[in-house]
């Protein structure tokens, strides 16, 4: 009986070998069922399909051969417990011959088992050793009588991740039994789709995938499973977004508002500012609610962009709810917006949580009255007791920090809101064509002028006493600095350096320099109140947490110190070293790591002292750590890609992209009598739960 791949409920216990032990095992791995088991992607394959013979291999290369055992012997310790047993092959398959040495660390076992004048398979990893060619991981398989091989040879063999007593063979013999158990599986994709693409049905392509013949017959099964799994996504994302484009005028001239702001600001626009305000302008007047993200770097103007826009859709009588995550990030904001809106006659609010009392009544009622054209604020601008007049336009700042429950609260406070996502982590090209959907995006790349690129310097324990020499020249220069720190206080860890113990060190090391100490367990006022002062020039250094990490714009600014720096994500690290820079001075940021440095947190740290820019960073995030929260979608169970790959499947991506566009935009869409086979997998196992993810 054909059946979907997805659709296979049976559970893994029914498997041989798969007891309580294996069942904890493959559940570590999410493998509850055998769709789930099928699903279980290799981390690589080893090609074991073609003889590569002892003298052919370099020092780390891989052996793949027929040896025969020459002789036995021992070295290390005299005991007969502790030394270790040495065997030595030689290469009998007439492909070039050679002697390897294999070394069988704990394995002495292997003797009775691998023995003098046998011939045997052999699967090794070769190292150099004085002139010696030696193998400690190796595996061995006798030849039979009859000269038959064992099966791992001549063989494409995939390597699967191993949690708790799983094994390789194991879980290849489960798989093998799942697929020997089904006789066929139902094509997910049309005829009309697998032909114009070059694929092979799904049946072949999920077998070939877990036992390939051949590398070509494992990069044309992939490539099947993995157009199938973006199409489906760009489905699903297509039917939650709509799939119309939003009806927009093809021109919209800026209003009297728009024009008297930008002719007052010192400076002139980017190009990219230029277009990205087009871009929404055409937006706010269409038919349809706008849906955009606004993502630059950091410092690129996304926010006086996002002033500006405001200025439109207030010209057709309408209210706009600017939303921040922090009460720190929307006091900014609210001040940014009183020196450059106020003197237009704009009536601006402030509502945080801590806006209270007979304040806050006479403030809701002013908005519930459109006495307020901007009400600036935090997660509190969603809560019951916010109600506006004529809320037609909501901007959303750092939005992948609000969870999609929040969001979706502050637009159900207007009929057809307009919504502007704003955020300083640009999204790659890749997770944004998968993701968003129909989502527009409007891109600031270019920084305004005079800004200089910030120097940023890695830092061992052994150079700390250089950096805070040079960190002392800036003062001397009159610039500031930050201190940033990965906790507050000692909480047992001694070799953390926090910032507690940090600022008092720091008074020491620069005495009589104005600093104050700043961190989420200070109370608002308080932490304002310190920047303040620090943006007054009052102060020359912070001891920080990350909290600084946003929405600080001190153009004086010119040294960010980032103790345990391999300790901060990528993105908060560009984030922080985004604080300085924000002016035409030369600014400086230094990373100061630990000795103990994993290869992620070594790749981090070079990605960010070799660029600047944001948008290079995001794919390099994506590339070290996966899609992770870059877009928040892991929140709403949305990207669980098995099969393609975000950072080299972008042709793949675009192609499923169109052929999804193509579908829904038909006359009959998903309806079209050569679509059943999608519309059974719909119906029957969808891809992605769409229910899940709209939640």
């Amino acid at each position: 009986m054909p059946r979907f791949l997805r659709a296979l409920d049976e559970s893994i216990t029914t498997l041989g070998g798969v007891g309580p032990a294996a069942k904890a095992g493959y559940a570590e791995l999410g493998v509850e069922t055998y769709s789930d088991l099928l699903l279980l992607a290799p981390r690589t394959w080893e090609d074991r399909s073609t003889i590569t013979a002892v003298a052919a291999v370099h020092d780390g290369g891989m052996v793949n051969t027929i040896v025969e055992v020459l002789s036995h012997s021992w070295f290390g310790f005299k005991s007969a417990k502790k030394r270790t047993l040495k065997i030595i092959v030689r290469d009998v398959s007439g492909e070039g011959g050679g002697q390897l040495s294999l070394l069988c660390f704990g394995r002495n076992f292997l003797e009775k088992t691998i023995r003098v004048g046998r011939r045997y398979y052999l699967w090794a990893q070769v190292h150099m050793h004085r002139g010696e060619k030696q193998s400690s991981q190796f595996e061995a398989y006798p030849i039979g009588d009859d000269g038959s091989m064992p099966p791992q040879f001549g063989s494409i063999l995939p390597i699967y991740p191993l949690r708790g007593s799983l094994t390789q063979r194991l879980i290849r013999a489960n798989i093998k039994a799942v697929l020997d158990r089904i006789d066929h599986f139902i094509d997910e994709l049309p005829p009309s789709i697998t032909e114009r693409h070059s694929l092979v049905t799904t049946d072949t392509a999920i077998r070939d995938y877990h036992a390939p013949a051949s590398l070509a017959a494992l990069e044309e099964s992939r490539r099947t499973l993995a157009f199938g799994e973006l199409f489906y996504l760009q489905l699903a994302t297509r039917r939650r977004h709509g799939a119309s484009e939003p009806i927009s005028p093809t021109r919209a001239a800026p209003t009297k508002l728009e024009l008297a702001l930008i002719e007052r600001l010192p400076f002139s626009l980017t190009g990219d500012q230029i277009t990205a305000l087009k871009e929404i302008r055409l937006d706010l007047a269409g038919v349809e609610p706008m849906n955009r993200l606004l993502q630059g770097d950091v410092g690129s103007g996304k926010t006086l962009v996002a002033w500006i826009s405001a200025l439109y859709a207030l010209g057709s009588g309408a209210q706009v709810a600017f939303m921040a995550p922090t009460e720190l990030l929307a006091r900014q904001h609210a001040e940014s917006a009183a020196s450059l809106l106020a003197d237009l006659g704009i009536r601006l609010a402030f509502l945080t949580g801590s806006v209270r009392n007979k304040e806050r009544r006479l403030l809701l009622e002013a908005v519930r009255e459109g006495e307020v054209d901007i009400l600036i604020g935090t997660h509190a601008l969603f809560s019951a007791e916010v109600v506006f007049k004529n809320l037609r336009y909501v901007i959303i700042d750092e939005q992948h920090r609000f969870g999609v429950e929040q969001r979706l609260a502050l637009l159900a406070k207007a009929t057809v809101p307009d919504l502007l996502l704003m955020t300083a982590t640009p999204i790659p090209r890749t997770l944004s064509l998968t993701v968003f959907g129909n989502l527009n995006i409007s891109t600031l790349k270019t920084m305004p002028a005079g800004r200089k690129p910030v120097v940023t310097h890695l830092v061992s324990e052994a150079s700390r006493k250089r950096m805070y020499q040079a960190v002392g020249v800036e003062f001397s220069r009159g610039h500031q600095a930050y201190f940033v720190y990965p906790r507050i206080d000692d909480s047992g860890e001694d070799d953390v350096r926090d910032v507690t113990n940090m600022f008092e060190y720091l008074k020491e090391e620069y005495p009589l320099i104005p600093s104050a100490l700043i961190h989420s367990r200070l109370d608002e006022e308080e932490k304002i109140a310190i920047l303040r002062s620090y943006q007054q020039g009052e102060l020359s250094y912070l001891v920080s947490t990350s909290v600084v990490e946003v929405g600080i714009d001190i153009p004086n600014a010119t040294v960010m110190v980032i103790e345990h720096a391999e300790r901060f994500g990528l993105s908060a690290l560009h984030q922080l070293r985004g604080r300085v820079g924000r002016s035409d001075l030369q600014s400086y940021c230094f990373l100061v790591f630990s000795s103990q440095l994993t290869e992620e947190a070594k790749s981090r740290l070079t990605v960010l002292k070799n660029s600047n820019d944001g948008f290079y960073i995001a794919e390099q995030d994506l590339l070290i750590r996966g899609p992770g929260e870059l877009s928040g979608v892991r929140q709403s169970g949305y990207l669980r890609l098995t099969f393609a790959s975000l950072t080299e499947d972008l042709a793949l991506i675009q192609l499923a992209r169109e052929e999804a566009d193509r579908i829904l935009s038909s006359k009959d869409g998903l309806l079209g009598a050569e679509y059943e086979a999608i519309r059974s997998v719909l119906a029957n196992a969808p891809p992605f739960d769409t229910e899940k993810s709209e939640a």
